[in-house]
C-alpha cells in the first residue's frame, strides 16, 4: 500500500533546528530561514554539538558570507514564486534587491560566481520544479498552473518546461497518470 504525502520543508526545518538547538540548551531566536542567531557568543565546542546536531539532518553551517547570500537569494526566491499573488506583484531583481538590501548587479554577480548559473536560470528550474509539483498533486489544467507561475502564456510555460525537463508538460501529465493508475 502506498499514500501520497506533502513536505512543508520551511516547517520541517525549524522544527528540526528547534528540537536540536533545545537539545543542545543553547538560547537561540531563528531569524529567517537560513539564520540562526544565539544569545550569546558560542564556545568551539558548542559550535561542534551545533554542527554534529545539524549534519544528522543535512544541514550545514555556511562560513562564507557569499555561500550565505546565495542560500538566502535562493529563499526569498522559493518564497517569491510559490505566493502566486506576491510574484504577480513584484519583479524578481526588484524584489531581491529590496528584501536583501543589495543591489541586483550584486546579487547577481554574487549568485553566478558560486552557483556557476544565473538568478534567472534558477528562477526557471525553480518555476519548473512547483510546475511539476502542481501536475503531480493537484487538479489544475495547464492554463491555471501557467497564471500561478505568472506565465504570459501556456505556450511559454510549455517551451521552458519542454527545455528544462525534455517533455511537454502534457506529455509528463500522461507519465503521470499512467503512474498513478498503475499504483
Amino acid at each position: 500500500m502506498k499514500i501520497n504525502i506533502k513536505f512543508d520543508y520551511t516547517f520541517i526545518c525549524k522544527a528540526v533546528l528547534h528540537e536540536q538547538l533545545e537539545a543542545l540548551g543553547l538560547e537561540y531566536k531563528l531569524n529567517n530561514l537560513g539564520e540562526v542567531e544565539f544569545q550569546k557568543k558560542l564556545s568551539a565546542l558548542e559550535i561542534e554539538n551545533v554542527k554534529e546536531a545539524f549534519n544528522k539532518y543535512g544541514i550545514e553551517i555556511l562560513a562564507n558570507p557569499q555561500n550565505v547570500l546565495v542560500e538566502r537569494i535562493k529563499d526569498v526566491i522559493t518564497e517569491l514564486i510559490s505566493d502566486p499573488e506576491k510574484s504577480r506583484k513584484y519583479n524578481v531583481s526588484s524584489y531581491l534587491a529590496d528584501e536583501l538590501n543589495y543591489s541586483y548587479a550584486h546579487l547577481s554577480s554574487v549568485f553566478s560566481e558560486i552557483t556557476y548559473s544565473s538568478i534567472e536560470n534558477f528562477i526557471i528550474l525553480k518555476k519548473i520544479d512547483l510546475a511539476k509539483h502542481l501536475i503531480i498533486h493537484k487538479d489544475f489544467t495547464l492554463t491555471e498552473i501557467a497564471h500561478q507561475l505568472n506565465y504570459s502564456s501556456v505556450a511559454h510555460l510549455s517551451a521552458q518546461f519542454k527545455k528544462t525537463t525534455g517533455l511537454t508538460p502534457s506529455a509528463f501529465q500522461r507519465i503521470i497518470k499512467k503512474r498513478q493508475e498503475i499504483e
